[in-house]
């Protein structure tokens, strides 16, 4: 096997690795909730874990992450959230649903890059925008409450919307700071997630668990998601490194196909037919808009 195709099978290898792990990272985070640890608490420790392993790993680098440019913070901000709001959305609310309205995040980076990087929307663009939409106004229509606008009606709704917001935010500002090194855009996620997890348990009703009271299947459980975490960063990283993002993208869906069956089987979770035909919809939008524009 030559080199070139050696690369793009890792590549695609490490794309599934990690659609599979965020697939499936929303269990053992339950797990962790039914033990009284919460997403914020279980967020805080599972990232530490991961900062102090990257540290060990990139000894050289993280060095020099106290001379990033300014950028980097705003990336932390936006990073951080994004996968905080993700994983406290998951842990209480509808696998798939949330994962489809994270998957609405095409439209609000075209928007920001319509805004903000002054990247000119043309009728494609317009129309995934429309199309996403529509699936959303689907699969959030509940015949239950007739008269009601389909909005999104829980705090996880609101969480996944936000998420996919937040991911879309990191995808504009990655754009705008290609300076910036794989080493340093890792740490920025890990240690956002890290702050942010640390300012929701100080300014909430919630209390950080001594890592005392934690008992040893807890902590292997933290240490578990802290390794797939870590590992999926550097597998992913490497998979849209040498391939192209549109392609990047489509793969990447394959989370959608193992969430599926993981909430099923794990959860007793199955979709109904509105949901089916929204995701259909947002999903279809996604992967289009990943052949017309260069999203990440």
């Amino acid at each position: 096997m030559s080199i070139g195709k050696n690369k793009n099978f890792f590549a695609i290898y490490g794309l599934l690795y990690g659609a599979t792990v965020w697939g499936i990272i929303w269990f053992p985070y339950r797990l962790l909730a039914e033990s009284n640890i919460s997403g914020v608490v279980a967020s805080f420790y599972t990232y530490l874990i991961v900062l102090v392993i990257g540290i060990f790993v990139f000894s050289r680098q993280w060095r020099g992450m106290f001379k990033q440019p300014k950028t980097i913070v705003w990336l932390l901000l936006a990073a951080g959230w994004t996968n905080l709001s993700y994983v406290l959305a998951i842990i209480d609310g509808e696998v798939m649903r949330v994962i489809l309205l994270f998957y609405l995040s095409p439209v609000w980076t075209l928007l920001l890059a319509h805004f903000w990087l002054k990247e000119r929307a043309g009728l494609k663009e317009v129309m995934v925008i429309i199309v996403s939409l529509l699936g959303a106004f689907i699969m959030l229509s509940d015949a239950s409450r007739p008269g009601q606008l389909p909005v999104p009606s829980s705090q996880s709704d609101w969480l996944a919307v936000s998420a996919g917001i937040g991911f879309a935010l990191t995808n504009v500002i990655t754009r705008k700071s290609a300076h910036l090194s794989l080493a340093a855009k890792s740490f920025a996620v890990w240690v956002g997630v890290v702050l942010l997890s640390l300012f929701g348990i100080l300014f909430s009703n919630q209390t950080l668990s001594l890592p005392s009271t934690i008992n040893p299947m807890d902590w292997g459980l933290l240490l578990f998601i802290a390794l797939l975490l870590f590992s999926s960063t550097l597998l992913v990283q490497y998979g849209v490194t040498h391939m192209t993002a549109a392609r990047a993208s489509v793969i990447f869906l394959f989370e959608l196909v193992v969430a599926a069956i993981a909430a099923y089987f794990l959860a007793g979770e199955a979709m109904t037919i509105n949901a089916w035909i929204g995701g259909a919809l947002i999903v279809s939008a996604a992967i289009y808009a990943s052949t017309i524009s260069d999203l990440g």
